[in-house]
């Protein structure tokens, strides 16, 4: 039996955590294609699963991508359009890194067809497993939070302008999620001994990917957030991108406060019963 391109966990509670850009794997069949700098898979959302351990002392289900952003973004439309027009950002099957560095030898980006391809076989997946365990968690609770995890380096000019706040939710403009999932995640935010002078934005350069917009549907009863972190939060940010216990022991129990806040949120909200 092949193995599917993700990992999974399955939970109890009515929370699913979905980490699309966790993977490093670049599949055999594609490594001819790829340029050097391909290979550093330097765009990868390192260490979010350990960062997240602490979710299955909550009962969140996990769900994580094994197979790279380089091959295929998970959370990118099938289609392929940009979800910010105007702005410069990766898509479907990326080209070129963040920084702008080209991923394939010249000549070898995937066509049409090879992109078809890869949705199948990667892209398509990951989101029947995310809708599948969506559907059993709603069965399940009647409401549902989908927490989008993702990180990403911390300065980026060719993306975004300066330093971005330590941590970037986004909800879609509040169309992904029930008002207050939303206002218990960001109560321990709030409080300045709590926070421990980590930044915050709401809906500001990240409002959330295509799975945050997708699968975010308060009056189906499940409910997106996506948070983006800044890397130096919990690791360097440069080769070979180290795990900071140092760091994620400060940020980390404010994570679980936040992802504890949206969870408890959700349980109290009735079925079929959101706001925004």
């Amino acid at each position: 039996m092949t193995r599917p391109p993700f990992d999974f966990e399955p939970g109890t509670a009515p929370l699913l955590i979905s980490i699309p850009h966790l993977g490093r794997e670049l599949p055999e069949p594609l490594l001819p294609a790829y340029a050097d700098e391909a290979r550093r898979v330097s765009d990868t959302d390192w260490h979010l699963d350990t960062l997240y351990g602490f979710a299955r002392d909550l009962g969140a289900s996990v769900l994580g991508a094994r197979v790279s952003r380089y091959a295929i973004d998970l959370n990118r439309p099938p289609t392929g359009e940009s979800l910010y027009p105007g702005q410069t950002t990766t898509g479907l099957c990326p080209t070129e890194t963040f920084r702008g560095v080209p991923l394939y030898r010249p000549g070898r980006e995937p066509d049409a067809a090879e992109i078809a391809r890869r949705r199948q076989a990667y892209w398509q997946p990951y989101h029947d497993k995310l809708a599948e365990e969506l559907g059993r968690l709603r069965a399940l609770h009647g409401q549902v939070l989908l927490w989008e995890a993702h990180s990403i380096a911390s300065v980026l000019p060719r993306l975004f302008d300066g330093k971005l706040p330590d941590l970037n939710l986004g909800t879609n403009g509040g169309a992904a999620c029930d008002a207050r999932i939303l206002d218990a995640v960001l109560a321990p935010l709030a409080d300045p001994v709590t926070v421990g002078g980590f930044t915050h934005v709401v809906n500001g350069r990240f409002k959330g990917g295509f799975i945050t917009r997708h699968y975010g549907q308060p009056a189906g009863g499940v409910h997106a957030i996506q948070l983006e972190m800044c890397q130096c939060c919990y690791m360097d940010e440069d080769e070979p991108f180290g795990y900071r216990p140092d760091r994620a022991m400060r940020i980390q129990p404010l994570l679980r406060q936040m992802v504890e806040g949206g969870l408890e949120a959700v349980r109290r909200l009735k079925p079929g019963r959101a706001a925004h």
